[in-house]
């Protein structure tokens, strides 16, 4: 009889991810950040435990969306009093923090349980190209680009 392998958290290692977001589509980037943060490139992924790395995304601010997104899609909030409904278009948004987009994409596509803060806590999300984690150790995120068969 087999087990079910349960990763535990002193096997748990950690590393930094660094996404260039420049000239990339919003959903692509939110994608790969967040299965960055949940783990799942890794051989032992779990639901249940919080196994992800840490992810920077720069160029915020320079990320590029399909369609008419920029003037329709629309970001709602409520103060919960009569009348306390506000919304920001995607371009307003994008103008004054290009950060929030991201980060709110990115919480979109994580699952919604008790992880999703911890797991939020290691999104680090810059307008520029430039961010503080320089000292810690890097490696820049995979992207999916087709590779061709070697020829016979």
């Amino acid at each position: 009889m087999m087990k079910t392998y349960s990763p535990k958290a002193s096997e748990i290692k950690r590393e930094w991810h660094v996404i260039d977001a420049k000239d990339e589509i919003l959903g692509k980037v939110a994608t790969r950040a967040a299965a960055l943060l949940m783990g799942k490139h890794k051989p032992m992924f779990a639901r249940n435990a919080d196994c992800g790395d840490f992810v920077v995304v720069i160029n915020a601010g320079q990320v590029k969306f399909t369609g008419k997104k920029g003037e329709q899609k629309m970001y709602y909030r409520h103060s919960m009093y009569p009348g306390g409904l506000t919304g920001v278009s995607l371009e307003k948004l994008m103008t004054t923090k290009p950060e929030q987009v991201i980060e709110h994409a990115v919480k979109g596509m994580l699952p919604r349980n008790i992880l999703n803060a911890k797991m939020m806590k290691r999104l680090r999300v810059f307008a520029g190209d430039s961010h503080p984690f320089t000292l810690k150790k890097e490696k820049p995120a995979k992207t999916a680009e087709k590779t061709e068969a070697p020829a016979k």
